[in-house]
């Protein structure tokens, strides 16, 4: 293999290197297998390629010698030029400060002549224009204007700029020596200044938007460039307003115009603003008062519904106009135009929005109960009203005349969308026009007639005709519907807060009147709390004395002491079939009108009303042995209606009274094991005595001594 420097070139690998030399030898490879190896071949041939680099290095060497030699000597060469370059270079720029200093001085003195001409020149310039200024005036003072500039049609502009000055000189003169001349001045100054106008909108008609600016910056000097504005903003409205929208045709010309302004005149902010100031004054102020004056007397829910519109939209046009440049404080500005426009209108607003809120409230109210025939009866207020109250929650006991609803809660979801829709309105309403110093104070009068139609006449209303309608404890066959009644008036009551949260409290939430409206709610719901605990309470003495009825008419004596011990064939008595049916359509019943921690709450109250009953109930009898078995038979039973309460204490009540069943069975001698058991033994020993003493055998078996 021919040894060369293009071999090490990087990358390069020594290991692949003499592989590749070892591959190439005859019989140094694996070619041919271990026998045609020859290592003294390999050898002799890796002798020869070390002798042939090391003539490669040599040559190398020479070369990377003669290279740097050579470098060197262009370094010297190059270090020379470098040197002659620096001295060209300073001679150079001695040069260059020899030829800056004599540019400014004569600079100097260009600049010297050039002051010495000016003030030569501007005297005599000033003189020139006061002399053609006196001619000018010489033929006004005449009568005879005699120049072609007064009388050619296209000089008009620079007739403009002399009667310009010439009506300034002719305002200092005396008027007694010079009010002919003055008079001519002025009348030519006013026609100058009404062909100007002419000459403007006719240019605008055109579109020529040059000539506009020509004339525009001419008519700046004059006295009716205020009205030559007034009339490119009348002239720039015709045709704008074809739709029904005024809103949008506004925005559509404020975006058209704006362009334009800025190309003809020289303060297009103030001209932009007149054009707005212009149109909220005239356009927009007509249309809200055509809006709102039809309806504001005839129908006043339209009348709210229009200006809550034509106020949004109207504040909405105010947020596109920012965009343009209408000076510096243009928020201010525009806020004081839509007030122009509303403040007549918004300072009656809030007694508009609660006279109709109390109207439509009560109009929806009284829909609703003429919709069911029912004719609303008065509910007391005052202190007798609230003696009733304290006696009823302390006594428990119904107070005046039991009514029957016929299963009617005289609550309505359809009439509370209806006044929460009415009340979102509201609220929206009150929320973009009330004054922002005033929103908490008109939101909480709105809420305050929320509570009143929903709350008091609604909810509070219901819930006493409920009241009125829950039969007496000792009713038979009563129908129970105070429980629905419950249950819709927290369904509203959700309803009612969910607004109170997400209408009312972002209004009012950084103001003294989140406190009143806090305690104003607090105060509805634990009169509500107060009214629906004393019925659901009422109900519960209901189920029971239901459950009562059904045990005094279907519990015989002679379940218990069967005459014929040897042939009972039922599992459990009539009684406590018929019992626990009542119970399990109750506990049905409570859960559909219940919700979250309530269920709970009224069920463990019921299942220990339910247990007391059923005690009180077992020790009105006397058990014989198969008696006591159906007595463990029917507890058994109310303890597997017990568990649909779900309630852990319902269940170990019943436990324990199953239990305590079993000393009605258990056999003499083992009775007194059995009261030590797990479940009796932490209860009241005379507890299970009275419960022993139940037993027809208590005295044949002398069952007392193992009580004494």
């Amino acid at each position: 293999m021919a040894t060369t420097a293009q071999l090490f070139e990087e990358p390069f690998d020594a290991d692949e290197y003499i592989e590749r030399l070892a591959w190439r030898t005859p019989g140094g490879g694996s070619k041919g297998g271990a026998e045609a190896f020859d290592p003294k071949r390999l050898l002799e041939e890796f002798e020869n390629h070390i002798e042939e680099l090391k003539q490669l290095d040599e040559k190398i060497q020479r070369k990377v010698e003669k290279l740097e030699h050579q470098c060197h000597r262009e370094a010297k060469e190059f270090a020379h030029k470098v040197q002659d370059l620096q001295r060209s270079n300073q001679v150079a720029f001695q040069h260059f400060q020899e030829l800056d200093e004599h540019i400014s001085y004569v600079a100097t003195k260009v600049c010297h002549l050039g002051d010495q001409l000016e003030g030569v020149n501007t005297p005599r310039q000033r003189a020139v224009e006061a002399q053609r200024l006196m001619t000018y005036f010489n033929e006004f003072l005449d009568g005879d204007l005699r120049s072609d500039v007064f009388n050619n049609p296209d000089k008009i502009k620079e007739a403009a700029d002399i009667i310009q000055k010439l009506h300034l000189i002719a305002q200092e003169l005396p008027f007694d020596r010079f009010a002919d001349v003055k008079a001519k001045i002025a009348s030519k100054y006013h026609d100058l200044e009404r062909q100007l106008i002419q000459e403007f909108t006719a240019a605008q008609r055109r579109g020529e938007i040059g000539r506009m600016r020509e004339v525009a910056a001419v008519l700046l000097h004059f006295k009716g460039y205020a009205h030559c504005v007034d009339v490119y903003i009348k002239q720039c409205q015709e045709g704008a307003y074809l739709r029904n929208d005024v809103f949008e045709d506004t925005a559509v010309l404020c975006q058209r115009v704006n362009k334009q302004v800025g190309e003809v005149f020289s303060s297009p902010e103030t001209v932009m603003a007149k054009l707005i100031q212009n149109i909220f004054e005239n356009k927009l102020q007509a249309h809200v008062k055509e809006k709102l004056d039809n309806t504001r007397h005839s129908d006043v829910e339209q009348y709210l519904k229009n200006l809550y519109d034509l106020y949004t939209r109207t504040t909405t046009l105010a947020t596109k106009l920012t965009e343009f440049n209408l000076g510096s404080d243009k928020h201010t500005f525009l806020s004081k135009l839509i007030k122009s426009i509303f403040s007549t209108y918004l300072e009656s607003y809030i007694d508009m929005e609660r006279e109709y809120l109390r109207t439509r409230g009560a109009m929806i109210l009284q829909r609703y109960y003429d919709s069911k025939n029912h004719q609303k009866r008065p509910i007391g207020t005052g202190s007798i009203q609230d003696l009733k109250e304290r006696i009823r929650q302390r006594t428990n006991l119904p107070l005046g005349p039991s009514i029957d609803t016929h299963g009617e809660t005289f609550l309505s979801p359809e009439l509370v969308v209806n006044l929460l829709q009415e009340t979102r309105h509201a609220f929206e309403r009150c929320h973009r026009l009330s004054d922002p110093a005033d929103l908490p104070k008109n939101a909480f009068s709105i809420f305050l007639l929320l509570v009143d139609h929903l709350c008091v006449e609604h909810i509070d209303y219901a819930l006493e005709i409920g009241l009125s309608a829950i039969p007496s404890a000792d009713a038979k066959n009563a129908n129970l519907y105070f429980l629905d009644v419950v249950q819709q008036a927290n369904s509203i009551f959700h309803l009612f807060d969910k607004q109170f949260n997400d209408q009312l409290m972002p209004l009012i939430s950084s103001s003294p009147k989140l406190a009143e409206c806090l305690h104003k709610k607090k105060e509805v719901i634990e009169q509500m709390e107060v009214k629906l605990d004393n019925g659901i309470d009422r109900t519960l003495n209901c189920m029971v004395g239901q459950m009562k009825h059904i045990l005094a008419t279907e519990q015989k004596k002679t379940d218990f002491r069967p005459e014929d011990e040897n042939n009972v064939m039922i599992q459990y008595t009539t009684a406590c079939s018929k019992v626990c049916a009542y119970v399990s359509r109750q506990v049905e019943h409570v859960r559909k009108s219940m919700d979250g921690k309530n269920v709970d709450t009224v069920l463990t109250e019921l299942g220990v009303r339910f247990h007391r009953l059923i005690h009180e109930h077992l020790q009105q009898y006397s058990y014989s042995s198969m008696g006591g078995m159906l007595a463990i038979c029917d507890v058994a039973e109310y303890r597997r209606c017990a568990k649909d309460f779900r309630v852990p204490l319902v269940l170990q009540l019943f436990d324990t009274l199953h239990a305590l069943c079993n000393l009605l069975v258990v056999a003499p001698d083992n009775l007194k094991q059995v009261c030590s058991g797990e479940q009796l033994t932490n209860l009241d020993r005379n507890l299970l005595h009275a419960f022993v003493q139940l037993r027809v055998d208590y005295r044949s078996a002398r069952l007392g001594r193992h009580f004494s």
